[in-house]
């Protein structure tokens, strides 16, 4: 049973899922997002592995969402073949919209910014890495990946990711729990499963570790079987699956999610804003301007860290002491600059719906630095798009869609100019 390995730059956990593979007696094979799509069709599965595609540029996942490669997996994917994705590879299958499998692909979660915590107080933002419990709360045959578990059984197997808190309207997720595409839950020792850092070591809701599409083909995985034994059922189940002939399950998934609206962004009147441009190259946004060139868009990008500073009281003199910390921004390869004005350019700012670094941040100014009358800081990011040539308002919501920008389930944004 031939198992494609599929790659894009920046993945880096290749050989641990190889040998993970051996060990159950499938065949992988590497390959790279580059090569001809239609090889994948001679292939009986597949496993996006994890790492850092396009340095997770724009967000974890998105760019290599775009990438041709993609549309061919959306094919393997109805055909019946089993599709795991693991970490990177899981923030690729939701950005895709193969996981939860919603109707003609249609984004349907978000994985995020990790969320720890705890009385009252942030532990921490960004990346993690611990071993983690991993309970099976779905039937054993529910889905490919998990046909040699018993449902309440839980396997224990690495955790290391920065964005990896699922994110799903809560109307589409009991759709999916009453689907059981639900497949693994964080739990702690006693398998109990609490939603408290560190039983859920992302914030993720639901406690969702893994979830799958309607059919049971495709799997979205957060934590990393492939690195060690504990996770060999997963592979096993996967090898189980192909040599009974691709048994998918008959359940489907509806939800009509609103469409994102974009508002003009109005700052709070007691609020300060500090625009942050980059001294040094900014390869954030070019990577994105590449994407979205390849997808046919004739625009240059350009992005700004955008932080909103509510005070009261002597407004300057807080600032100040705000800006001595180094806080928020790095004076070394960065500046206090002000929002772009060019011809046929528009500026979004894209903002965290629960702003995790911006609440960290806030803490740490008030409690390690003793900053007095600060009352709130939000964080966001301003991308700049200039428009070179078709009609902006159609060139402008065709790349809004591709959501390279911001996920509208896990992000709101808004319209400076």
């Amino acid at each position: 049973m031939n198992i494609a390995i599929i790659q894009f730059p920046g993945s880096n956990t290749e050989r641990e899922t190889l040998m993970a593979c051996r060990r159950v007696k499938l065949n992988p094979v590497e390959f790279l997002w580059n090569e001809p799509a239609e090889k994948l069709s001679d292939f009986d599965g597949f496993i996006i592995v994890g790492g850092f595609s396009y340095e997770d540029r724009s967000r974890a996942g998105v760019i290599a969402a775009q990438d041709p490669i993609m549309k061919q997996i959306k094919i393997e994917a109805e055909s019946g073949k089993p599709i795991l994705g693991i970490c990177n590879g899981a923030q690729i299958l939701v950005e895709t919209g193969l996981v939860p499998g919603l109707a003609n692909h249609r984004v349907g979660a978000a994985l995020t910014d990790n969320k720890r915590v705890k009385g009252g107080h942030v532990l921490g933002v960004g990346y993690y890495n611990t071993w983690a419990n991993l309970q099976l709360t779905a039937s054993a045959g529910r889905c490919a990946f998990t046909r040699k578990l018993k449902t309440g059984s839980w396997i224990t197997v690495p955790l290391a990711h920065g964005e990896g808190r699922f994110i799903i309207p809560n109307e589409l997720l009991e759709k999916m729990i009453e689907n059981e595409q639900t497949i693994f839950r964080y739990c702690d020792d006693d398998g109990i499963i609490s939603d408290e850092f560190p039983t859920n070591p992302n914030g993720s809701m639901h406690n969702l570790a893994a979830v799958c599409n309607p059919a049971g083909n495709v799997m979205a995985m957060m934590p990393h079987p492939e690195r060690t034994k504990n996770g060999d059922t997963i592979f096993s189940s996967m090898k189980d699956f192909i040599e009974n002939d691709y048994p998918v399950s008959n359940h489907t998934l509806t939800f009509e999610r609103p469409h994102y609206k974009i508002e003009s962004y109005l700052p709070k009147p007691n609020a300060t804003e500090w625009i942050i441009d980059m001294i040094i190259t900014d390869n954030e946004a070019a990577s994105v301007q590449n994407a979205l060139s390849h997808l046919g868009h004739n625009v240059s990008i350009s992005r700004q860290t955008h932080w909103e500073i509510s005070t009261i009281g002597e407004r300057d003199s807080i600032l100040k002491k705000i800006d001595t910390t180094g806080e928020l921004y790095n004076s070394n390869k960065e500046f206090i600059s002000k929002t772009t004005t060019v011809k046929n350019t528009t500026s979004l700012l894209v903002r965290q719906k629960e702003d995790m670094i911006g609440r960290a941040k806030f803490e740490s100014l008030k409690e390690r630095f003793e900053i007095d009358r600060i009352t709130g800081i939000k964080r966001g990011v301003i991308w700049n798009l200039t428009v070179n040539g078709g009609n902006f308002e159609t060139v402008l919501n065709e790349i809004l869609n591709t959501h390279i920008l911001f996920n509208p389930l896990s992000h709101e944004c808004y319209r400076i100019n």
